[in-house]
């Protein structure tokens, strides 16, 4: 078995541990390797060792990626910033995208969208805790930017994203992440959206915290791959 082998299995168990703990299903999360600046082999490792679905930070990697490895039947989330420019290096190769923060990069994405590849699935980020150097839409613009998106072909609404600073504690972690989740309701409720299902929030050092706020993806990368 190899180390990313190992680090797969010790990352589901802290998954399923922290389910448990928040009496939630075992499967309630889904787990997204975050595979930035690792190379082709580290993600067909991780495939051998039954991962598909990968996030990748920066568009060009990412896609040099997926065009190395397109033989395997992986899945592909683009979960970094996006400039106008590389709008259309995501809308043709990526499944997913957890990052769109502006109406400008939605209707981009949408309108660049190949018509023979499904509609794109899309996150909206958020920045939650106001971070002033963050991406993200603030939460008062989140209805109005689901509304507006959720109207657009070629895209299928999800969910939210959120990066939040780091904070100390395990309960003032837990109570941060909950304001995403709280806003993830707040859009449920208002637009009955038929694909509203992701809650994209938790990473290696705080995934426990996010789940036990509602997190239903969390993105793992040091945990799998090691520090880079």
């Amino acid at each position: 078995m190899t180390d990313i082998a190992r680090n797969l299995q010790s990352v589901h168990r802290r998954i399923q541990q922290a389910c448990i703990a928040s009496a939630r299903a075992p499967d309630a999360v889904q787990l997204l390797a975050v595979s930035k600046t690792f190379g082709a082999d580290a993600v067909r490792q991780a495939h051998a060792a039954g991962q598909v679905a990968f996030g990748e930070n920066y568009i060009q990697e990412g896609v040099d990626k997926i065009q190395t490895l397109r033989g395997l039947p992986l899945q592909w989330h683009c979960i970094g910033p996006i400039q106008s420019n590389k709008t259309r290096l995501v809308a043709e190769h990526f499944d997913w995208v957890h990052s769109v923060d502006r109406l400008k990069i939605a209707q981009r994405l949408s309108e660049q969208r190949p018509a023979h590849l499904p509609a794109l699935q899309v996150c909206l980020q958020v920045n939650t805790d106001g971070g002033a150097t963050k991406s993200g839409a603030s939460p008062e613009h989140v209805l109005a930017l689901a509304h507006a998106v959720a109207a657009m072909p070629n895209l299928v609404l999800r969910g939210l994203m959120t990066i939040p600073d780091p904070v100390e504690g395990f309960e003032a972690t837990v109570a941060l992440h909950r304001r995403a989740t709280n806003l993830f309701e707040q859009v449920r409720t208002a637009l009955a959206l038929p694909h509203w299902d992701t809650l994209s929030m938790g990473m290696t050092a705080d995934l426990e915290a996010a789940i036990a706020a509602g997190s239903t993806l969390v993105r793992v990368g040091t945990a799998i791959f090691g520090h880079r």
